[in-house]
């Protein structure tokens, strides 16, 4: 005779950047093994197939790859909030002396994504040319929220021009995929520094999971306000 069934919850949320409903469950124990042996191992390639495949056996979803940065971070966290419960204990660093730590609990189900009102996609360049930039890539959310490393000027020119959909003048539209890397990356390398400084301010300014929670130093009883941004800051 076969052991019954247990029965799995779904459950439905809205993409910040479309407003589709997308139809959703928790994790189960075999794919929570899954993300914590790929994050184990350190390599993207492992942690992106881990993201992957927990995003499309979690949802109704039948490709990811199209999905913004921050639509992964959100539907991420809901998936991980009805996994393990809406509250996580997280470490804080005290902001009054910058160096006494702290626990606070932070209602997961309270996390929203907030966007930005100076963020724009389309970026003037000069009086004639204007880019287009698109979300980073799976592979890129991995980077930034799971593997905890501080991106290098190499790594910066690389989002960049990874991100960039199209590059327009007055007189033709090129789009960037059908443009060589290397003189994709030649043209990010001839900005001006008002230029680039525009395009980090993309990066700065993308909608993201953000959060305010009050920290109290146990030392010195002060009280602070902190805002936590990014997935990764929530598994602290």
């Amino acid at each position: 005779m076969a052991l019954p069934k247990l029965n799995v919850p779904q459950y439905n949320v809205k993409l910040p950047s479309t407003g589709k409903t997308v139809k959703y469950r928790p994790f189960l124990v075999k794919e929570e093994k899954l993300l914590f042996l790929a994050m184990e191992s350190g390599e993207s390639a492992d942690m992106i197939d881990a993201v992957k495949n927990i995003l499309l056996s979690c949802t109704d979803l039948k490709d990811v790859s199209h999905l913004s940065t921050f639509d992964i971070e959100y539907l991420f966290l809901k998936i991980r909030t009805r996994s393990v419960g809406e509250n996580v204990e997280v470490m804080l660093t005290c902001p009054d002396d910058n160096e006494t730590q702290a626990q606070v609990a932070i209602p997961l189900d309270a996390i929203e994504v907030v966007s930005d009102p100076d963020h724009k996609q389309e970026i003037k360049l000069t009086d004639e040319v204007i880019i287009k930039m698109n979300y980073p890539s799976l592979d890129m959310f991995v980077k930034m929220n799971l593997e905890g490393k501080t991106p290098g000027m190499d790594e910066i020119f690389e989002l960049a021009a990874s991100c960039a959909e199209s590059i327009s003048d007055k007189d033709q539209v090129y789009l960037c995929k059908d443009t060589p890397k290397k003189e994709l990356m030649e043209f990010f390398e001839n900005m001006n520094s008002k230029q680039f400084g525009d395009i980090q301010k993309f990066f700065e300014t993308m909608p993201k999971l953000s959060h305010k929670v009050k920290v109290k130093n146990p030392k010195t009883e002060v009280e602070s306000e902190v805002t936590l941004e990014g997935l990764a800051a929530f598994f602290a």
